[in-house]
């Protein structure tokens, strides 16, 4: 089994880790970006079918535009469902 030579630096970890977290933040930026442009009705990849249940999905649709009115930093507690990907 290959085994390093020499010790990593404390310095390149760092480094690489960080980078790895960059990845993971964008990512999730992302994903927060695009649950919010379907919410408020700005998406122009997505969009949103109506379900059986139209009850749950006025009542998503209201939280929604209750929670991101603003500029939000933070993901905090915002849960974001795509129920159907469809073309436009």
């Amino acid at each position: 089994m290959p085994v390093p030579k020499k010790r990593t630096s404390i310095s390149k970890k760092k480094i690489r880790k960080n980078f790895w977290k960059k990845k993971g933040y964008k990512a999730a930026l992302k994903a927060f970006s695009l649950g919010k442009s379907i919410f408020t009705g700005n998406s122009k990849s997505f969009s949103l079918a109506h379900t059986g249940n139209s009850k749950i999905f006025s009542l998503a649709q209201s939280r929604a535009q209750s929670r991101f009115t603003g500029n939000s930093k933070g993901f905090g507690n915002k849960r974001i469902l795509v129920i159907r990907n469809t073309k436009v």
